[in-house]
């Protein structure tokens, strides 16, 4: 394992601003991911940073601060949540069906503690046998590859199927933030400021160039220019002009997530749509949540895995084990549903942060779980973190989403796979092409499928399969030498 740290787990920054700056490169690395989740299914966007500080909070002190996890929405979790919304409700009612989502989440922290209390009582050999590192290292691939698509049209600016939307500014905006980060990683000075925090000057120098073309674009009014949608402060500014003394508290403070039935609502507060669930679909909800629990866990052994080998430590065997890591993943994600509807899990962009920077605080994580939850209800910070545009998160996610994939090359090389057995080479192909190439079940109408399994869940079920099929073969024991009786030297007669 290595270890190379400037800050341990246990060790905290000795500077003031060292603590917002440390911490708030954490808020920034989970930002991408954890608003797309919401704005991809119309769920509130501060309430799931509310949630994501809070979850990350109860993960925590579930492992006793022994672990610098930061927990955030899922996007393993993005097919079942779309699928859930739409499960019809009583009577045929129409409307977001937002207590099939509480309830999934909560069925996936159930499946979370029941394997952290199976593992309590009978230890980690059994998931060590279902879960090998040839499973898990080419499925922790495919998670990050999976996101590659996401990244490169956020990059280019084409988020549908119109190539008129590639935009050549946007991703020279987007390469100038992956380039900073790695310049300032590569050559600042060892402890120095800067290497430290690279991701806040990489997303800071893309967000600016970006800021700078949609200036003149504005001024010269050519649409092309304009990368960043100022919509959220003039959002603001019209809430101060209108006098009212309730949108004005709203343009400061959000509120409105505390109002039952408001769009910026939490989720358990939507009690028109709760009102109307139809409990005879119960089972289609369980069905499309529990199988990507799997999953997720799958990616919980992986990050955790990676996180050890970063920190030097063993987190899943050791402190704090993974009982308490399962444990503290699953009430978060319970937690989580209820509030935003999001799944909580742990973040490879995090776990990249510190292995990038070699800061594992883990009270710089707890500081930046508090600082997403002020940002959530801060309503001119989660404004300004709107305005950041997807080609320079999409900049930023090319080493990001790259290092998670990369991680899984790491645990098969760490683990000293061989790929000279063509039992290894079997599970990691038919795990990376079936799931980097998207094959799904899917069951009932393939076009609005009632249920469906994920192509990263169905490359885990494949990749168990052939390992639990294909047995290791005994290898054959070398015949033994055969000794040679030394020739007999005759006396010469006297």
């Amino acid at each position: 394992m290595e270890k190379n740290l400037v800050l341990d787990v246990e060790e905290n920054p000795k500077k003031v601003h060292e603590w917002f700056l440390f911490g708030i490169q954490h808020v920034l690395a989970m930002l991408v991911a954890c608003i797309t989740v919401p704005l991809i299914t119309g769920l509130p966007i501060a309430a799931t940073l509310v949630s994501a500080g809070i979850g990350t909070l109860c993960y925590l002190i579930a492992t006793k601060k022994k672990s610098p996890v930061f927990l955030s929405s899922s996007f393993a979790y993005l097919s079942p949540m779309g699928s859930a919304l739409t499960v019809g409700l009583i009577g045929g009612a129409t409307g977001n069906n937002y207590l099939a989502l509480i309830l999934g989440m909560l069925m996936v922290g159930i499946v979370y503690v029941a394997i952290a209390l199976i593992i309590r009582f009978i230890g980690t050999g059994w998931l060590n046998k279902l879960l090998p590192p040839i499973v898990v290292g080419p499925v922790i691939m495919v998670i990050g590859l999976g996101l590659a698509v996401s990244a490169i049209n956020n990059l280019t600016g084409v988020n549908t199927n119109n190539p008129m939307d590639y935009n050549l500014l946007k991703i020279v905006c987007g390469l100038v933030a992956m380039v900073v980060i790695a310049l300032v990683s590569h050559y600042g000075k060892e402890k120095g400021m800067a290497r430290l925090i690279p991701f806040v000057i990489g997303m800071g120098a893309g967000y600016i160039l970006a800021v700078l073309f949609t200036v003149i674009g504005l001024a010269a009014d050519v649409s092309y220019l304009k990368i960043v949608d100022f919509g959220p402060f003039i959002a603001i500014g019209n809430q101060f002009k209108s006098g009212n003394a309730g949108e004005i508290i709203a343009a400061i403070f959000n509120w409105k997530m505390f109002v039952p039935n408001d769009a910026e609502s939490f989720i358990f507060l939507r009690f028109n749509e709760i009102s109307k669930f139809d409990w005879a679909t119960i089972g289609s909800v369980a069905l499309l949540f529990i199988p990507v629990a799997l999953v997720t866990v799958c990616e919980h052994i992986g990050d955790h895995e990676n996180l050890g080998n970063i920190l030097g430590r063993d987190l899943l065997n050791k402190e704090p084990g993974m009982t308490r890591t399962l444990i503290g993943d699953g009430a978060a994600t319970a937690i989580s549903g209820a509030l935003c509807g999001a799944a909580n899990t742990t973040y490879g962009e995090n776990v990249a942060v510190i292995g990038t920077t070699k800061i594992a605080s883990v009270n710089v994580v707890f500081v930046a779980a508090l600082m997403s939850i002020v940002i959530g209800f801060f309503t001119p910070f989660t404004a300004l973190l709107q305005t950041i545009p997807a080609c320079v998160t999409g900049g930023v996610s090319l080493i990001l989403y790259g290092f998670i994939a990369s991680s899984g090359v790491k645990m098969l090389i760490q683990e000293k796979i061989d790929f000279g057995k063509a039992k290894n080479i079997f599970i990691a192909s038919v795990i990376l092409v079936s799931g980097i190439g998207g094959l799904a079940i899917k069951f009932g109408n393939p076009t609005a499928p009632t249920i469906q399994i994920t192509s990263t869940a169905v490359a885990m079920i494949l990749g168990i399969c052939l390992n639990l099929i294909l047995k290791d073969k005994k290898e054959e024991a070398p015949a033994p030498a055969v000794e040679e009786s030394a020739p007999v030297e005759e006396t010469p007669a006297e």
